[in-house]
């Protein structure tokens, strides 16, 4: 297994280091808590959609009597389906075949910096920046999230729903957002300018935030149902049981939760390994709904391999991570309302604030009881609570922002690799 660089470092960190035993160890735990890996941690991801909502179950044919493959109720069948054109790739065949030129749907990560004029000199004057992680941030998307499972319908001037899911065409560029935090609606943070396409959460979210939307366009499917549950609830299991293994366990108060974190990787590496490789399957996994064309012989417009299976769903890709960058907003939004503190930056699921201290305790809202607000970012050890990501100075950080880089990307020291779920 080695010799074939099946345990590619960025997933099993350290794995191909360790004794033979301790691999056996990492292996096998993965295995029992996850799935037998096969390929990469993002296969492993998709394989695992697929075998917990098996596309055909057993049922008895009313003629003969006798047991025949069905279709299982749930799940994305046996034959692949077209997305809609605008959840599509610019060399899918939908999109090179019909000349659309209508735009595509751009539900992507965050990537966004705080112009440096926005700062205030009393934020300046702190003296640290720290970052907060949100622990495994697509798998708590993937909680509860209705997707579409049949083929996409088209519809013109539709009325909103927030409970179906697709794609719509709206014009939100009248949503007004603090210029101090990103727009809910970009991957950069920038406002939008005009009509585009969105995925039902970020259209849900700006009429949530109490304005009106009109889509113009949309493309929506009339089966729908909670496709990833299964998969959320497994790898949860597997993230929060691991985790709990490395002594980071949910009695913890949030001074432990700190240290607890601070050591855990140090507990147990074969352990620690295989945390890191529950995190690149939910990553991974949520990717490989959207896998582009490999090689350099590819033409636009031919299909590819990827394509041709029923768990290519960039619909389902997009839902999660417009899901994940509503929920950073409304933290965001939620903690400038309570604190009156502001991000510097967020990169995918990190954001950097200023702090007086270099724990995180120094600015988050906690009520008088000494309870955690809800709302706002929360320490813990389950996915879409935050975890310390790394903790710098000030100075380092509007340097950075003055020579346009991101200091979400940097705060944890060395440089810490943007995944966005590709």
């Amino acid at each position: 297994i080695l010799s074939w660089d099946a345990l590619d470092e960025r997933s099993w960190p350290g794995v191909c280091e360790m004794e033979p035993a301790d691999i056996a160890r990492v292996l096998g735990t993965y295995a029992t808590r996850v799935i037998t890996p096969r390929g990469s941690t993002a296969v492993s991801g998709l394989e695992l959609m697929t075998a917990l909502r098996p596309p055909t179950k057993a049922v008895r044919d009313a003629e003969t009597g006798n047991w025949v493959s069905g279709h299982n109720a749930g799940s994305l069948g046996t034959e692949p389906v077209d997305p809609a054109p605008p959840e599509a790739t610019a060399e899918h065949p939908v999109v090179v075949n019909s000349g659309w030129s209508g735009g595509f749907l751009n539900e992507e990560a965050y990537q966004w910096v705080r112009p440096v004029d926005l700062l205030s000199d009393e934020e300046c004057l702190l003296p640290f920046a720290v970052g907060l992680d949100l622990n495994t941030a697509f798998l708590a998307a993937a909680a509860r999230l209705t997707v579409g499972l049949s083929a996409p319908d088209h519809f013109h001037a539709p009325t909103f729903n927030p409970k179906i899911p697709g794609s719509w065409l709206v014009d939100l560029s009248h949503v007004e957002v603090d210029p101090r935090l990103p727009s809910p609606f970009t991957p950069d943070g920038s406002r939008p300018t005009g009509p585009a396409w969105y995925q039902t959460h970020t259209v849900a979210y700006a009429q949530e935030l109490g304005y009106n939307v009109q889509p113009l366009e949309a493309y929506l499917r009339r089966e729908t149902g909670a496709y990833l549950d299964p998969w959320h609830d497994r790898l949860k299991a597997a993230y929060v049981d691991t985790l709990a293994d490395l002594g980071v366990t949910r009695d913890l108060d949030d001074h432990q939760f700190l240290a607890a974190m601070e050591q855990h990787k140090q507990t147990d590496p074969a352990l620690a390994a295989v945390l890191a490789a529950i995190k690149a399957t939910v990553k991974g996994g949520v990717g490989k709904l959207r896998e582009r064309p490999q090689g350099k012989s590819y033409k636009e417009g031919d299909p590819w391999p990827a394509m041709q299976r029923p768990t290519w769903r960039p619909d389902i890709r997009a839902a999660v991570i417009s899901k994940a960058r509503v929920n950073m907003h409304r933290k965001l939004l939620n903690m400038s309302r309570m604190t009156g503190l502001f991000p510097l930056a967020v990169l995918s699921d990190c954001v950097v604030y200023p702090s007086p201290g270099e724990s995180p305790l120094d600015f988050l809202p906690y009520a008088a009881s000494g309870k955690p607000q809800p709302g706002g970012f929360r320490l813990g050890p389950t996915p879409g609570l935050a975890k310390l990501e790394g903790v710098q100075s000030m100075l380092w950080a509007v340097d950075l922002m003055e020579q346009g880089f991101n200091p979400a990307r940097h705060i944890k020291g060395g440089d810490a690799v943007l995944d966005e779920g590709e």
